[in-house]
């Protein structure tokens, strides 16, 4: 049985190897996310219903879990973690069609998922500049005391390697299990297990952006 889930339409270009499928399913997602914006925007009810409501309730509980973890000043990076939950959120979700390998998540491909990391530990360090100071900002590597720069440096490294593994593995395990349960289960979709891949999309999109906003906490935060 050969693999498809991980494997990518590699070309050339300028160069360098390049992982084709992702950049065509990331800009899909990237419509999808623009077009579902517009359509629950658009012609706002008083009383919301429909495709707009379940935008908002989204978006409030995601806000009040941003409030609760990086505190009032929570505003500075709403719209880029609300930007990278719909982002990862559709993108986990779109490699659970059944497609015949044409769609696969840009999730399971590492170099989107380390570039999600990336995003966010620049952030870190450009909204710390923002907020701290650069005396503040570098006097943190060496609290609570200085033999602990080492350590502090490394951290930097750490996060967004953790938080790109993370997710690449979860999503990339899920798309390796459906596709083997296509080939035991010939005659039908194993539809229980989409529905639960579905819901696991759900929540590391979910993790992926509240540990953003774990991480972007300190930065902001007198």
């Amino acid at each position: 049985m050969e693999m498809h889930a991980g494997h990518h339409w590699v070309v050339q270009l300028l160069g360098m190897h390049v992982n084709l499928d992702t950049i065509m399913v990331t800009w899909l997602v990237a419509v999808i996310v623009i077009l579902v914006s517009i359509g629950t925007t658009r012609g706002r009810a008083l009383v919301p219903s429909g495709m707009q409501n379940v935008m908002e309730m989204a978006i409030e509980a995601l806000m009040t879990q941003f409030k609760a973890t990086i505190g009032p000043k929570y505003g500075q990076v709403v719209s880029v973690l609300l930007t990278m939950f719909f982002f990862i959120f559709f993108a986990n979700e779109l490699g659970m069609i059944p497609s015949h390998e044409l769609l696969a998540s840009p999730t399971t491909d590492l170099n989107t998922t380390v570039a999600l990391a990336l995003i966010t530990s620049f952030l870190v360090h450009i909204l710390a500049l923002k907020n701290h100071g650069v005396k503040r900002y570098f006097k943190h590597f060496v609290e609570p005391f200085y033999p602990f720069l080492i350590i502090n440096i490394m951290e930097e490294f750490t996060k967004p390697i953790t938080l790109a593994f993370r997710l690449f593995g979860n999503i990339l395990a899920g798309e390796i299990m459906l596709e083997v349960l296509y080939y035991l289960v010939p005659a039908g979709i194993p539809i229980v297990w989409i529905a639960f891949s579905l819901v696991i999309g759900l929540i590391q999109a979910f993790v992926f952006t509240i540990l953003t906003a774990a991480y972007l906490a300190p930065s902001i935060q007198d």
